[in-house]
């Protein structure tokens, strides 16, 4: 086997065993907002947005998960090197949340691998305070390795409802190579789109569970007939669905 699926492969068997509490916690969360006709919403920063478009706008996905997308800390700005700096300006965050029409018992997805920069932790803090329910998907090791960015001192696992540690090393990348000092291939993207789709597989079983004859998972454009179930499901839960315009 390839070393990086290797290492991969050995990283799902440690999610399975260590993170089955917590993910079904986030399952029980984000399926009451659903059956509640809560808002949902997912949010990272440069790399870690990755999993905010993995759930956002796509066939097989949940369509009222509501991506978060902050224009300085995406990966097509020009410098790339800005988005790092924006992450680390604490105040920023603030005004992401702002720009959100949060309620209580909303729930918000937060994925950062180290949980320090203030992005992360002003958007947590600004939407607790709104009654928003926070799950983060993170690195505990790593994050409690590190001192927080922010004002208040606090990494992400500390200002969140429930917490899902990825299990990844220290610094992301996973492969040590003979000759090179610095390990290659980062883990955090892969597994975190892992434990996301498992935990909307189970949240759907759930919905079902509790007598949702049709989830709201979005069906292909590309199957006949994909368009017409959309459009269904778009109009059972458009007030909890805020990108259809």
């Amino acid at each position: 086997m390839f070393q990086y699926m290797s290492e991969i492969t050995a990283l799902m068997k440690k999610i399975e065993d260590y993170e089955q509490e917590s993910m079904n916690q986030a399952i029980d969360l984000i399926a009451k907002a659903n059956l509640e006709k809560k808002s949902i919403y997912i949010f990272g920063a440069s790399h870690a947005g990755i999993l905010a478009e993995e759930m956002y706008y796509r066939a097989g996905g949940l369509m009222t998960i509501n991506a978060i997308f902050g224009r300085e800390v995406m990966l097509d700005r020009k410098p790339i090197t800005l988005t790092s700096k924006m992450e680390r300006l604490e105040g920023y965050g603030l005004l992401l949340a702002a720009s959100v029409s949060f309620k209580e018992a909303d729930v918000l997805i937060l994925h950062s691998v180290s949980g320090r920069n203030p992005i992360i932790i002003d958007l947590a803090i600004a939407a607790r305070l709104q009654g928003v329910k926070i799950i983060s998907l993170t690195n505990v090791a790593y994050s409690k390795s590190v001192t927080s960015r922010h004002s208040s001192g606090k990494r992400l696992f500390e200002v969140s409802d429930v917490v899902i540690d990825n299990h990844g090393d220290i610094g992301d990348a996973c492969c040590a190579v003979d000759g090179i000092e610095q390990k290659v291939g980062p883990s955090s993207t892969v597994i975190g789109a892992t434990i996301l789709n498992s935990i909307i597989v189970e949240v759907c079983k759930k919905l079902i569970a509790n007598g949702v004859q049709y989830p709201p998972i979005f069906y292909s454009a590309n199957l006949d007939g994909g368009d017409k179930l959309n459009a269904e499901l778009f109009s059972k839960y458009k007030n909890v669905i805020h990108y259809n315009y």
